[in-house]
């Protein structure tokens, strides 16, 4: 089986993310998706969602979809979460994997020489690069552009801050999650 695990907060889930592994699943040809929530990112502030909610959303994100999972791994270590570490847990739980693919947006890579253990995360796993309009891969260093793949799918403008503004803002976001998260959203008071 070919995997990709998809790396981030989640906070809300959305139909970016949805979108996003249904593209790559098809252009990488994976046989699945496995969405890993982070318990606490290092690379931003605190989480809008409690890690209980974001659980929640995520089980209606893959509900009935037999091509996505989620992943509790970084979650279960209940800290501050690092990628080389969370890639070396998975080398151990899917030793059948050939190869470890893991997926960030391009907001991410941007500050991928910032991450703890950059290096060993290139030479560990294949990161794939999910592209964000206006994404511009020259802002990249070389080493790491060599090392990345950034995948051709269909470009999504929609973030999860994005959608947390609108929250605070008391504005609609039907446009931005599904159905089921938006009731979620709205009966938990999140």
């Amino acid at each position: 089986m070919k995997t990709c695990f998809f790396g981030g907060a989640f906070d809300p889930p959305h139909i970016g993310h949805l979108s996003i592994a249904q593209s790559i699943i098809k252009w990488g040809n994976f046989d699945k998706i496995i969405f890993i929530p982070s318990y606490k990112s290092t690379h931003k502030s605190d989480n809008f969602s409690s890690i209980y909610h974001r659980i929640n959303m995520l089980k209606l994100i893959v509900k009935n979809k037999s091509f996505l999972e989620f992943s509790m791994i970084d979650i279960e270590r209940k800290c501050i979460t690092y990628t080389i570490d969370t890639i070396r847990e998975l080398k151990q739980i899917y030793p059948l994997e050939k190869q470890i693919f893991f997926l960030v947006g391009s907001d991410s890579i941007l500050n991928f020489h910032k991450w703890k253990n950059y290096k060993s995360i290139l030479n560990s796993c294949q990161i794939i690069v999910a592209p964000r309009p206006k994404f511009e891969i020259d802002k990249i260093s070389k080493e790491i552009k060599s090392k990345i793949i950034v995948a051709k799918v269909p470009l999504s403008n929609i973030s999860s801050t994005e959608i947390n503004d609108r929250i605070k803002k008391n504005l609609p976001i039907t446009n931005y999650v599904t159905k089921e998260i938006e009731n979620y959203i709205i009966s938990n008071l999140i």
